[in-house]
């Protein structure tokens, strides 16, 4: 089943950034990581599929429903965590995630328990989160994102500001949720971490995607994510001297 479908899309901002005519599909159950450096179009690519930022041009369907015909269906099983989390420092964990609950009409008091466990702030959640590390309120973003049980989860460097404990859970978290059939689109700059969790990878750089391949075929002949990255950068930088 198709979860994602993006044809064509392309965003150009003012001072030239922004990404030319990204296009892929995922589907159910795939872990699919953007991998680019920072300011290499991966947030923009995102924004746009959640609806936060429109596209210049091109098309994104979910669960084959297109985004800019009727965007509220089309996002209604999708969790996102894009740039930092809208957190309410005076409020604590517990109560942010109360209060995002009465958006939906199946999400109670355990769901929001449920989704701090998963997350390990299940012991801070009546701490107020403006005294959170930078690590915790990733956490909280993440939790937000779970919330809803979506289908399809957007995560933006899901794992900026966690320990390697941390970072350790959150790719338990995405493995076991993949493997109940929930879908991932996740962007990070770091290779090693996306070839650990991810089952197909998008190379992304200065606003091109470079390539969309299964992560066991990009290592048929390259010994790490990073070897490929680096392979793909070296093929895109041939192709313009020639």
């Amino acid at each position: 089943m198709k979860v994602l479908e993006v044809d064509k899309i392309s965003k150009l901002y003012k001072n030239g950034r922004g990404i030319k005519e990204f296009s892929f599909e995922i589907e159910e159950g795939d872990v699919v990581g953007l991998l680019g450096p920072n300011g290499s179009g991966k947030t923009t690519c995102m924004k746009i599929i959640g609806g936060i930022c429109g596209a210049d041009s091109g098309s994104v369907k979910i669960f084959g429903v297109d985004t800019e015909e009727d965007r509220e269906t089309a996002m209604r099983d999708v969790g996102c965590l894009i740039e930092l989390p809208a957190i309410y420092g005076y409020l604590s964990a517990k109560k942010q995630l109360m209060m995002m609950a009465q958006i939906y009409e199946d999400i109670d008091e355990s769901r929001v328990d449920e989704v701090l466990k998963i997350v390990g702030l299940d012991m801070y959640k009546k701490d107020k989160a403006g005294r959170f590390s930078l690590g915790m309120k990733q956490r909280l973003g993440i939790a937000m994102a779970l919330l809803s049980n979506p289908k399809l989860i957007i995560l933006d460097e899901p794992i900026n500001g966690l320990d390697i404990e941390g970072i350790v859970e959150i790719r338990e978290i995405i493995t076991a949720l993949s493997e109940k059939g929930v879908t991932f689109l996740i962007s990070s700059h770091i290779a090693s971490e996306l070839e650990k969790v991810c089952s197909k990878v998008a190379v992304v750089h200065q606003g091109e995607l470079l390539s969309f391949e299964n992560v066991d075929k990009a290592l048929e002949f390259n010994p790490t994510l990073e070897e490929y990255f680096l392979s793909k950068i070296k093929e895109k930088r041939g192709s313009i001297i020639v």
